[in-house]
């Protein structure tokens, strides 16, 4: 009774030390982030478009029903669901590091010593018989006391491990709904240049039919016929180059979304969709704390404090108590025989590693590298995320002054088509004047479906890379 005692004392003592932590943590560097992000001197807005839902911030319902079809059957997402799955096993599991390891044995064996052996002289004093049986039934029970916080630092760093496998799964799917919504947009802007391929040919037509008309009259000779049909072939292979680009682009849209390379509905057309007026990014520290890369570089960091604990643990004793009880008996007819057969035994024992010291303070030194790289990437993930923010904003910015200068520049240019039209056939213009009108129209009202474009994509990457679509 007092050896059970003098258990019970050393067990509430080692219970204190239970609660120490054996390595003070790195928090996440608060000054990686900036106050404001590069051209936004002052911030109006606090309210960052990340915080709007998916379905408010795109407004074309195609577009909608694109993403939604994304989210459900896209290959790489569901990766992701079945890693986040894993990663919620092995943390299930973790949660019972503090439980007793519970075995069960039922054992019988009959041995038959050889009658020279000391085995056979020693039954024979005591039994009546050399045949010796034996059956035995027991639970065992081994528990290790979490003195240094080993088994709590594995919990840890198993919890940040599967929330890593969910922000995971969120920058795949934000990732998923840019590229959705981006790929649209493109389709939109090949069918708008397609259109203005085709009027551009039938215009092209038009003057070439002028031309053969002043060529029979002997006003032009057959070098104007000849440039004239040269620019009518410009406009004319642009046609076959931006229906193959329309539909490689239908299917990267549908292998995204989980469908078969096919054809993309589409109710909408580039000029009646509108670009935002006003997009806020709000704070940088919100979208440190909304963005799944870097949500997943800071939960690296909570793994690494855990590694150090437990690195830092392995060099310390550690304490395990095993208890074990049952029946035995040496005849199968007294097996049950209670209390008789029943029998118990409980024993501490303290381990500590001596020849590993070595080995282990080394891991502990490595472990304390790899949280201080791990800072390092943390900053460097923050680093990039704000220069993703800011990369958008100046595009937006001078996407939109581009897109004014631009449209001016088509509806300057298509008049001038009119004029230099209306000068060639009252004899005051040239053929050449002609071509080179058109020509230049045609590729401003290009650069001008492309600049529109390029304003839409901007506005769903500020979207996703301030953290949107989570």
């Amino acid at each position: 009774m007092k050896s059970h005692n003098h258990l019970y004392k050393f067990l509430l003592i080692t219970l204190i030390f239970a609660g120490c932590r054996m390595s003070k943590d790195i928090i996440k560097p608060v000054d990686a982030t900036p106050v404001a992000y590069r051209g936004l001197a002052r911030i109006t807005d606090t309210v960052s478009i990340a915080s709007i839902p998916v379905k408010d911030f795109i407004a074309d319902p195609e577009v909608k029903k694109l993403i939604d079809t994304a989210i459900a059957r896209n290959y790489d997402l569901q990766l992701a669901l079945k890693n986040i799955e894993a990663s919620d096993l092995l943390f299930r599991q973790s949660k019972l590091g503090n439980l007793p390891i519970v075995n069960l044995q039922i054992a019988a064996n009959s041995n038959r010593p050889s009658n020279n052996s000391l085995n056979s002289l020693t039954s024979s004093q005591f039994l009546s018989t050399k045949h010796v049986e034996d059956f035995n039934a027991n639970v065992g029970l081994s528990w290790e006391a979490d003195i240094w916080g080993k088994i709590r630092n594995q919990k840890e760093a198993a919890l940040a491990g599967y929330l890593q496998t969910v922000e995971a799964k969120k920058a795949v799917q934000t990732r998923l709904i840019a590229n959705v919504a981006q790929g649209y947009y493109q389709l939109l802007m090949m069918d708008a240049q397609l259109s203005i391929a085709k009027k551009n040919l039938a215009l092209n037509d038009s003057t070439l039919r002028m031309i053969h008309i002043q060529f029979d009259a002997g006003q032009v000779t057959s070098l104007a016929i000849q440039q004239a049909e040269a620019q009518q072939l410009v406009a004319a292979q642009l046609i076959p180059q931006l229906e193959q680009n329309i539909a490689i682009q239908e299917n990267a849209l549908k292998i995204l979304i989980g469908h078969l390379p096919g054809s993309v509905i589409r109710l909408s057309s580039l000029e009646s969709t509108k670009v935002p007026n006003y997009l806020s990014a709000g704070l940088p520290s919100a979208m440190v704390s909304r963005r799944p890369d870097v949500r997943s570089a800071e939960l690296s960091l909570n793994i690494a404090n855990a590694k150090v604990g437990i690195s830092k643990a392995n060099m310390y004793p550690s304490l395990s108590i095993t208890a074990s009880g049952g029946l035995n008996s040496f005849k199968a007819s007294n097996w049950f025989n209670v209390p008789a057969s029943l029998f118990g035994m409980v024993a501490g024992g303290i381990s500590q590693p001596v020849f590993q010291r070595k080995e282990l303070k080394t891991q502990y030194e490595i472990a304390k590298i790899d949280r201080e790289r791990t800072v390092i990437e943390f900053r460097q993930s923050v680093l990039n995320a704000v220069g993703e923010v800011s990369d958008e904003l100046v595009k937006l910015e001078k996407l939109k002054v581009q897109y004014d200068i631009s449209q001016k520049r088509v509806i300057t240019l298509q008049q001038a088509v009119k004029n230099a039209n209306l000068l060639f056939k009252n004899g005051m213009a040239s053929y050449l004047e002609v071509i080179t009108a058109q020509s230049n129209s045609l590729q401003s009202e290009l650069e001008l479906a492309a600049i529109k474009t390029a304003r839409l994509s901007a506005s769903v990457e500020l979207y996703r890379s301030l953290g949107g679509g989570i």
